[in-house]
Order: structure tokens, then C-alpha cells, then sequence
């Protein structure tokens, strides 16, 4: 039974999310406030949760700065935010701060519950390792030259496909389980240019509800860890009009 964290200050929201997510088999653990939240993540409790769904909006500590605490302690744990008003602002500085995806209230249980599902999947380490463009690691034009099976070097970065694992320059590199995703599937074929549709499908599935500032903001997160000087990326490079790729470096 997967458990998830409902951070929501609004107990009659709490309480009908909670009953949804209950109905369809998940364990719930519920905080009315950000330093609740916090408090039980940091506690025995802490450590059974798998995701966390984050409302924008609460009293005292900010559902941001809740999101930034969380990703400073962790950089597994999946969290959807929740906002009130869908508007772009607090939607890009929520997933700047390390949301993985966010729904917009009032949600729909289906709707609720495929992004759980999707994000749960996300971070699931055994099908990390299949992620990829071409359906191979490494083809392609420019491709790093291979170590040991899965693992291969792309200039000091270190992708292991199948360990999961970045490192660069020999230091370890910690990515939630999306900008991960993202890399393996960016550097499955480098110098291919991937559309953010194609992204959103193949590492968020979303088919049906799509927003592509997902991708923006996780790349704009993994290019702060794995790039020199982010502004002027060597890995993941944008093609205007089209998407992103990888290299050729």
C-alpha cells in the first residue's frame, strides 16, 4: 500500500482527498501545516512515505518553502503540489523549487489519482533503467564511450544506466527520480533533439494533460547539477522551436 503525505491546511479538502485516496488504496498520512509536514517526515513515520501532495497555500511556512526543505532533505521523494488559482507564477516558482508536477484545485479524483500513479511509477528505480529515446543507451551520434556495460562518460559526466547513478568529475550527483528520468532519456541518443511533448509523454505520461513547463523547470533543475555554468549548458542543450537534446559535446 503505497503512503502518501496530504499537506492541507483546509480540513474539509484534507479530508475528501484523504477519503478519495484511501478508497483507492493508498495509506495517508495528513499535516494541516508545513512544520507539521516537516515534523512527521523527519520522524519514524517519516520514513514509510513514498509521495507527497503539497498545498501552495498555507498558513505560516509557505508550501514553497515547505517544497525546498523537503528537496534539501531528500531528492527521491516525489511531490505534486496543489494550487488554488492555477496561476503561472506560483507554478513556475513551485516547480523551481522541486515539485515534480502540480494539479490545480478544485481536482478531480481521476485526475488526482492518475498523477499519483504516474509519480509513483516515476520513481520506481527498476524501470529507470529502461528509459530511453531510441530504446538503447548510448546511440547515436556523439555517444560517450562505453564502461562497463551501461555505464558510460560523456565528458566527466558519468550516466550508469543500469546502477541509476550520476556522478561528475568522480562526485556523486543526487536527481529526483523526474530530472533523472530526463537525463536517461535525453542521453539515450545524444545529439537526437527530443520535443518536450515527447518528454512529457515518455517521463511525466502525460498524454492527455500536458504542460510543458514541467520539462522547462526540470531541465532548468538538472542543468543547475550537472552543468558547469548552467547558462551556457554542454549537456543538455535547447534547440529553439523544437526541444532539447544532449550534447554532442
Amino acid at each position: 500500500m503505497p503512503q502518501v503525505l496530504l499537506i492541507e491546511d483546509d480540513t474539509s479538502v484534507r479530508d475528501g482527498m484523504e477519503l478519495v485516496l484511501r478508497r483507492h488504496g493508498y495509506g495517508v498520512e495528513t499535516a494541516a501545516t508545513g512544520e507539521e509536514a516537516l515534523a512527521l517526515l523527519a520522524g519514524e513515520r517519516g520514513a514509510a512515505v513514498e509521495l507527497a501532495v503539497l498545498d501552495l497555500m498555507l498558513p505560516g511556512m509557505d508550501g514553497f518553502e515547505v517544497c525546498r526543505r523537503i528537496r534539501a532533505r531528500t531528492a527521491t521523494l516525489p511531490i505534486i503540489m496543489l494550487t488554488a488559482r492555477g496561476d503561472d507564477e506560483d507554478i513556475v516558482t513551485g516547480l523551481e523549487a522541486g515539485a515534480d508536477d502540480y494539479v490545480v484545485k478544485p481536482v478531480t479524483a481521476p485526475v488526482l489519482e492518475a498523477r499519483i500513479r504516474a509519480a509513483l511509477r516515476r520513481a520506481e528505480p527498476a524501470a529507470g533503467a529502461g528509459v530511453g529515446a531510441s530504446g538503447s543507451a548510448g546511440t547515436g551520434a556523439g555517444a560517450g564511450r562505453p564502461h562497463h556495460g551501461d555505464r558510460r562518460e560523456h565528458g566527466g559526466l558519468v550516466i550508469d544506466r543500469a546502477g541509476l547513478t550520476v556522478t561528475k568529475h568522480g562526485t556523486p550527483v543526487a536527481l529526483p527520480p523526474t530530472e533523472l528520468r530526463v537525463l536517461l532519456e535525453l542521453s539515450a541518443a545524444p545529439g537526437r533533439v527530443l520535443t518536450r511533448e515527447h518528454l512529457l509523454a515518455s517521463v511525466w505520461d502525460h498524454t492527455f494533460l500536458g504542460d510543458s513547463r514541467l520539462v522547462d523547470a526540470a531541465v532548468g533543475r538538472l542543468r543547475a547539477k550537472i552543468e558547469d555554468v548552467p547558462a551556457r549548458p554542454r549537456y543538455v542543450q535547447t534547440v529553439r522551436g523544437f526541444g532539447y537534446r544532449f550534447g554532442p559535446l
